[in-house]
């Protein structure tokens, strides 16, 4: 009851604390108890301190790194600028990754450069411009209004007028002006060197600015004009066409003629076909070296095969004895670059080479001259004559561009060109009497043209085909065989309808990547062909089962001939640059 009566007078005491207190004297003294509270006590500043930052996190822009985003943002804080984390290094607190701009992160404004070019000029000329965010305009309003709000692009037409005449009369006050300071002497105005004429034909700001008329061009200045033009000439000759080189041949015989005064080219008399069954080479007979670089191509010469023809990649053509020494007669040298292909003319006299320094040229094989030179300007791949006798002054080469361009020897005019390939052209053969050839390129497909009309009669690319770097024909003249570049030697026919012979099919030899020539024996019974590898491969012509294979270069094998003549003799080229008979 005591306390009751304590808690009533204290609370008594707290409303009249300014009134004296009056309790009665005979009343128990207070006895008073410390307050006690049950909950637990709780540390608060942790409390503020998570308020304080949600309260902060609602008015800062969103940090772009993270992924979640905890609470509702405002629309404010969702189109707040971009601010990078504050960086230790950066002058401005920008981290370099946040800047687009040498000042700082610029962001894009969505507006046109002109409309802004319009409203950045209006502004410095009239003092107002509209303002990109609403429908208002900014800056001096009583110019916008005295003005009509025009920008400086859309004048109007009255105030273009007034200054196009404004512009005329400040013309012709100068030309008073002009015209006042002395009397015009009127054989001056005619003369163009004078400033009269000039002025009175004014037509750029700097035609008034005038020095003397140079007549005569300096020593020094005539100099360096023909230079010029000399370096200008040389420079279209080679981009325009290919690179020019002295043309030189050396003779390595012993004698160009002989007691009887035959040439050294001339064919033995006693020469003629020992037997008409061929055999397989099985030795080495003879090597011939003198190539620095790889051997390309080589060539028997037609019908006697006494001397050999060959084109090295050290851009040489060497003609080569095989009868007698064995030795180099006479070395060609009129190339630049590598030579790709050569072939002969039907009776040996002339030939024909290719060289990547994009030149074709036609030299006499007896003495070394070039007869002539051609050129498109692109590398020639292949290089062929008309195999007919009243057609011999017809050239046909292939060409790194798709066409095969046909040439007049004795005009020099090119006369016709087949352009229906889809990639550079690799080969052409003479088929049917000549009428027609056909072609391979690395479009994979082969083509067949009439003679002298550039329509492709026959089209033959089939989905499994592969380019074919190499053709030879069968000397039934009945079948092609063309070697394909997925390890298979392919027959085609020459008649009509130009099928793949499914039946015959020669493998065995690792070709992919290299266009190793394909050739027949002279009765047509066995196949040869080079491979990657150096080997060189004999196939049965009826059984297609592989017959021999001989090692015979180092790298590649790239050319194999039989010789016309010699029924049972191979000879071979390689990359490693020799030529060897077998």
């Amino acid at each position: 009851m005591d306390l009751l009566q304590t808690y009533a007078d204290k609370s008594d005491g707290e409303d009249q604390s300014h009134q004296p207190s009056t309790s009665s004297p005979d009343s128990s003294p207070p006895r008073l108890i410390p307050s006690k509270s049950a909950a637990p006590k709780v540390d608060d500043t942790m409390l503020a301190l998570t308020v304080a930052k949600a309260h902060q996190s609602h008015s800062k822009p969103i940090d772009p790194s993270q992924h979640v985003v905890a609470f509702n943002p405002t629309y404010d804080q969702l189109w707040a600028p971009i601010y990078g984390p504050a960086h230790p290094y950066a002058k401005d607190g920008i981290a370099q990754g946040m800047r687009n701009h040498k000042l700082g992160f610029v962001e894009d404004a969505a507006i046109e450069s002109f409309v802004f070019d319009e409203q950045y000029n209006t502004f410095h000329k009239y003092g107002y411009a509209a303002d990109p965010s609403g429908n208002n305009y900014i800056g001096d309003l009583d110019a916008l209004q005295k003005n009509d709000a025009i920008s400086v692009y859309n004048i109007p037409q009255h105030e273009q007028k007034k200054r196009k005449i404004e512009k005329m009369k400040d013309v012709e006050m100068e030309d008073e002006v002009v015209g006042g300071e002395h009397e015009v002497d009127p054989t001056e105005i005619d003369n163009p060197a004078s400033d009269e004429w000039l002025m009175k034909n004014k037509k750029s700001p700097w035609a008034g600015k005038k020095e003397g008329v140079q007549t005569e061009l300096t020593e020094e200045q005539k100099k360096y004009a023909e230079e010029y033009v000399k370096k200008k000439e040389e420079k279209g000759h080679s981009g325009e066409k290919g690179e020019n080189l002295v043309d030189k041949t050396t003779f390595h015989g012993k004698e160009e003629r002989d007691y009887q005064g035959r040439s050294w080219i001339a064919p033995p008399k006693d020469a003629k076909a020992t037997n008409d069954h061929c055999y397989i080479p099985k030795r080495l007979i003879h090597t011939w070296s003198g190539h620095t670089k790889g051997v390309s191509a080589i060539r028997f010469f037609p019908k006697y095969g006494h001397l050999i023809l060959s084109a090295g990649m050290d851009t040489k053509v060497k003609i080569w004895d095989v009868f007698n020494s064995g030795k180099c007669m006479r070395t060609y040298m009129g190339h630049s670059k590598a030579v790709r292909d050569i072939s002969f003319c039907n009776d040996g006299t002339k030939f024909l080479t290719a060289g990547y320094d994009k030149n074709i040229k036609y030299w006499d094989t007896e003495t070394g001259q070039v007869i002539s030179t051609f050129s498109t300007g692109k590398i020639p791949y292949v290089v062929k004559l008309n195999p007919d006798e009243d057609k011999q002054n017809i050239l046909l080469a292939g060409m790194s561009d798709k066409k095969i361009v046909q040439w007049d020897i004795n005009t020099g005019q090119t006369t016709q060109e087949y352009d229906q390939h889809l990639g550079a052209v690799n080969t052409i053969t003479f088929v049917d009497n000549n009428r027609r050839f056909v072609t391979s390129s690395d479009d994979k497909s082969l083509r067949v043209w009439e003679f002298g009309i550039p329509v492709v009669i026959k089209y033959i690319s089939e989905p499994h085909m592969h380019s074919m770097p190499a053709i030879s024909l069968h000397p039934n003249t009945n079948w092609l065989a063309a070697q394909s570049l997925d390890n298979q030697i392919l027959i085609y026919s020459t008649r009509e309808r130009f099928q793949l012979n499914k039946k015959k099919r020669f493998a065995g030899h690792i070709v992919a990547g290299y266009a190793c020539q394909v050739n027949f024996s002279p009765d047509g019974r066995f196949v040869m062909s080079g491979d990657g590898e150096g080997k060189c491969w004999f196939w049965d012509w009826k059984s297609c089962k592989v017959f021999r294979t001989l090692k015979c270069h180092e790298g590649v094998c790239i050319g194999c001939e039989w010789h016309p003549l010699e029924q049972s003799k191979v000879a071979t080229c390689g990359w490693d640059g020799l030529i060897k008979y077998w």
